[in-house]
């Protein structure tokens, strides 16, 4: 229920018989009525915040503004009323109730440019921006749609060394004009009640240590809480500030990450006309967090380091410092995207999409940099609802529905491609074709990879001559795939024959033997063929891939891949380095107008 004597100023009277008076001479500075008000939507709300103390009225928009005026009245004269009997019985065994005296009348109005706002007015119209709201002897100045936070988090796990990215979502509001202000605690913290109680609120506990949208704490910051006041803008319009304590301390990060030395390749930006290209498989959470993983795949990772909070503060700043200009990545928990991922990369300067993987809650993202792209359409598909649905690709469907068992295997599988169109922002007009996927995972599903991948190739060359003519393909994923398989040799070679062995890779029964030509002529492996791309303790070897058209775009700069002994320097991956049983690729690309 909306308590509106919380609203009332802090200085008020008692009488000698105990009532409750406001006194109209107690004038209180100037607080917001922060009021949401939309068109199309029947009601509005009325938010009051006075000493730290947040009240809300939700009201139709329709109504006249004299009945929310005479709510308020209401709702402070009752106050009055549990005040004065409070204080009764608190005196009932002190002798007779004196006479006492009546609360003074309390004025409630809206004024608006000087005049009172006519309570016959509807409260759509009425809540202006710049109205004040006169409550006894204090006034609120109306801000109508200003700007607020919808989420305001900061992430559970914090590392020194390593970026805090707040998750962030304002309404009327631009996180580019957004203030920020970061706080460390003075005294190191402990999780016991006691000592929790003594810090909320009191600023002489805190003290300055950052600006900015992201804040990286450092040693001198463990054992210590961050505090972060954030003042939501748009322009020079601001909304009520919002003060967010993290749940935990700082603690300390695990030294030298595999990607640093990376880092050094990448301190800038890539300049135009050369765009920076990031793949990757970060390790699905859903995958991370099974009894196979710990005991059987990752038996020599620490089962902290397998922790989605842990492994996300080496994602994040892995990625940040890539200052990559596309980003693919695969095996993205849907919740890492829209809580994790989203508001992190936005703050580096990049936009995403997502495609879940059907029956799954992992998928594929592509982040690109809104300075230099921008999205124009999405063509993404399931592949086998696009094999059997789609008429470009009868010829494939029909020569796999030889073998019904094949046929039902590959119609069982779930995989995604996901294809975005981008447009140049430098040169209005070029667009480049941006393809993510994850193929098949088994190491006997070479042939269901074969039929995945020529209808994949397919899709993108219609896309490209639908929406894109002449737009060169940018084909990233994690394919499941070594440079010897047939999905390699298609793409590199634009052809596989009937006799490679992946035809059978899953024995007889579910053999199906066909020359399959792909839909492009032969592609590039951008990154070439590293010794492994996936290093884990039963298995390594090369399984992802950025291809280009080298008729279209040329390789300006590799990434050198982390050496055989950081990757090692654990026994495998994912570590408490490495957030990841996959290593990212990262190469520039020419991309010549």
């Amino acid at each position: 229920m909306f308590n509106l004597l919380s609203l009332l100023p802090r200085r008020l009277l008692v009488s000698s018989s105990g009532t409750l008076l406001v006194s109209c001479r107690s004038l209180c500075r100037m607080e917001p009525a922060v009021v949401r008000c939309l068109p199309g939507e029947p009601k509005l709300t009325i938010s009051f915040c006075l000493h730290g103390s947040h009240k809300h009225m939700l009201r139709d928009q329709d109504e006249t503004l004299g009945k929310v005026l005479a709510r308020i009245s209401n709702g402070i004269a009752k106050g009055q009323g549990k005040a004065k009997k409070s204080k009764k019985n608190q005196n009932q065994n002190q002798g007779p109730e004196q006479p006492g005296e009546t609360p003074e009348h309390v004025v409630v109005k809206l004024v608006y440019d000087g005049q009172e706002v006519a309570e016959t007015e509807l409260n759509s119209a009425a809540w202006r921006d710049g109205a004040v709201l006169h409550v006894g002897g204090c006034k609120y100045a109306v801000q109508r749609n200003a700007p607020t936070w919808t989420t305001a988090e900061l992430p559970v796990s914090l590392l020194a060394g390593f970026p805090v990215c707040p998750n962030l979502e304002v309404e009327f509001g631009n996180l580019q004009d957004c203030e920020f202000t970061w706080y460390k605690e003075n005294a190191p913290y402990t999780s016991s009640p006691e000592a929790a109680a003594e810090v909320p609120g009191q600023d002489s506990g805190w003290t300055e240590v950052g600006h900015g949208r992201v804040h990286v704490p450092s040693n001198q910051d463990i054992g210590c809480r961050l505090k972060l006041r954030c003042t939501p803008r748009d322009g020079g319009r601001s909304g009520v500030a919002k003060e967010l304590v993290s749940a935990g301390a700082v603690e300390a990060g695990p030294g030298v990450c595999t990607f640093d030395n990376r880092h050094a390749y990448t301190v800038k930006e890539a300049e135009w006309p050369a765009v920076r290209v990031v793949s990757y498989n970060i390790l699905a959470d859903v995958y991370a967090q099974t009894e196979l993983s710990r005991t059987v795949l990752y038996p020599y990772c620490p089962p902290y380091a397998l922790q989605l909070d842990y492994r996300q503060n080496l994602i994040k700043k892995e990625l940040a410092g890539y200052n990559a200009d596309l980003v693919c990545l695969q095996e993205v928990d849907k919740g890492v995207f829209v809580d994790s991922l989203t508001p992190a990369l936005d703050a580096f300067g990049l936009d995403g999409v997502f495609r879940i993987k059907e029956k799954q809650h992992e998928g594929l993202a592509t982040f690109y940099r809104r300075s230099k792209f921008q999205l124009l359409s999405r063509h993404d598909i399931v592949l086998n609802e696009a094999l059997t649905s789609d008429p470009i690709h009868s010829a494939l469907l029909e020569r796999v529905s030889a073998n019904s068992t094949l046929k039902d295997k590959i119609l069982q599988r779930s995989t995604a491609l996901q294809v975005s169109v981008l447009e140049d922002l430098n040169l209005p007009g070029r667009k480049v074709c941006v393809a993510n996927t994850h193929l098949y995972w088994h190491p006997k599903g070479g042939n269901v990879r074969l039929v995945q991948m020529g209808v994949a190739l397919q899709h993108l060359r219609h896309v490209i001559g639908e929406v894109a003519p002449g737009a060169p393909l940018v084909f990233c994923g994690d394919f499941n795939s070594t440079p010897n398989s047939g999905v390699f040799q298609l793409v590199r070679e634009a052809v596989v024959p009937l006799q490679h062995q992946d035809w059978t890779s899953s024995g007889p029964e579910e053999s199906c033997p066909m020359e399959l030509v792909s839909a492009f002529p032969p592609l590039l492996s951008a990154c070439s063929q590293p010794p492994y791309t996936n290093y884990v303790g039963g298995f390594h070897g090369c399984l992802d891939y950025i291809f280009i058209q080298p008729d279209s775009m040329q390789v300006e700069q590799l990434i050198p891949l982390p050496s055989h002994q950081e990757v090692t320097t654990y026994e495998a991956l994912p570590s408490v380095a490495h957030p990841s049983d996959h290593i990212a690729l990262i190469c520039d690309l020419r991309w010549d107008p």
